[in-house]
Parts: C-alpha cells; structure tokens; sequence
C-alpha cells in the first residue's frame, strides 16, 4: 500500500497531478480542489489514499491529514463513492465539515455537488460523532480546558462540540460561561 509520494509535479489539472518520482515513475493522483490550490511549489509529498478495484488501482493525495481522514470516512459509508467524497473535500475545508457534523448542518453538505438532502441527513447521522482531531488540537487550550470542563458537568460530548464551535470567548471562563448560557 502506498501511504505517500514525494516528487515533481510534470502536469497539473483542476483536479489531477501527475507526479514524477526520483525513480522515474510518474503518477497520476486525484486531487481536491482545495488541495490543487494549495500546491504552489514544484516539488512536493503528497500523503496518498490508494483504492485497488479489480479494474483500477486508484490514488488520492493530500496535502493536509485532516482532509485524508475526512475522504476516508466519506468513502466508508454506503451511497459514498470516491468522487462524491472528493466533491465534500473540495466544497468543504476540514474546519467546515467539522462544524457541519457538530452543529447537525445538513445545508452544508446540499452545497456540495451530487449530495441531496437524503445523503446530507445520512451523512450526518453515520458520522455525527467523528470529530477531526487537529480541528480541537489547533484550538487553544482554553476550548479543551472549557470542553473538558463541561463534559464534567454532565453535558453530552455532541452538544458541546456544536456549541463550542459557536462560542468567542478568549479564556475558558468566559468559554464556559458562553457555552452554559447557550446549553440551557
């Protein structure tokens, strides 16, 4: 299994890379749109999801960790293909698709091109709990300390994640104390 690529990009399209190894192999990896932005540089690693069909052998890069775990639990669930996830990573950045799940937006996902309400709803029901990691890891420590806090207090790990994701508070008291008011 091919976990990443390092090499020179030889060609670049909206959506595809083709990327040319030291070895002298070149591949063609599917990109997201966000991702194809971001690569501004010739030479580049590109961590890769590869999907082996018995008709294709399919590689998917990103630049950002966040965003692979996003395609990757995408593709899990049933009526979710590998472009219809591709389409969420390149409509939604790993931050909104967070705030999505936490805050139960089902119109964030209508956005995205080839997902109706039906797909919307299921997406965010099978992973209303996944939460991207660096998404709480890149808040301060004030949101941790406020979450933690509130999980203490009894309150259901789903709301305070919806409602954390909402709350403008510099410390963790006045974290908390924004989060309390709108919990009740």
């Amino acid at each position: 299994m091919i976990a990443a690529i390092e090499g020179r990009i030889i060609k670049k399209e909206p959506a595809f890379i083709y990327l040319k190894t030291i070895s002298g192999i070149t591949y063609k990896v599917a990109v997201s749109l966000y991702c194809s932005a971001a690569i501004k540089q010739e030479m580049i690693e590109l961590n890769i999801t590869q999907i082996i069909r018995e008709d294709a052998n399919l590689l998917f890069g990103f630049l950002d960790r966040d965003e692979q775990r996003m395609f990757e639990q995408l593709i899990k669930l049933n009526g979710i293909g590998t472009a219809t996830a591709l389409a969420v990573c390149s409509t939604l950045t790993p931050e909104e698709f967070s705030k999505a799940l936490a805050t139960s937006d089902a119109n964030a996902f209508i956005k995205v091109p080839g997902i109706g309400l039906k797909s919307a709803k299921r997406i965010l029901v099978e992973l209303g709990e996944f939460v991207l990691e660096n998404i709480f890891n890149a808040s301060s420590q004030s949101q941790t300390d406020a979450r933690l806090a509130l999980e203490a207090l009894g309150f259901k790990s789903d709301k305070i994640k919806a409602v954390l994701f909402t709350c403008k508070g510099g410390s963790a008291q006045e974290i908390i104390k924004e989060a309390l008011a709108k919990l009740q």
